[in-house]
């Protein structure tokens, strides 16, 4: 599973990274189960992430930016 996990996280962030607003790609929980997760700078940028990747659930989540300290 761990590895099944680790390829869709690559899959997904092939698809999403490089597009405006999307600040970074996860793996996390939602209700007790693996999912994937997408930070975004906005909620308007979360609407071009796909709902699943692989069979495994996408969240987006408004964090804002990240900048390197």
């Amino acid at each position: 599973m761990a590895d099944d996990i680790k390829a869709a996280q690559r899959k997904l962030s092939g698809k999403v990274m490089g597009k405006a607003g999307i600040s970074g790609t996860a793996i996390g929980e939602k209700n007790g189960k693996p999912c994937l997760k997408v930070y975004v700078s906005d909620s308007k940028a979360g609407r071009s992430v796909p709902g699943a990747v692989a069979g495994f659930p996408v969240v987006v989540e408004v964090t804002g930016g990240f900048h390197r300290l």
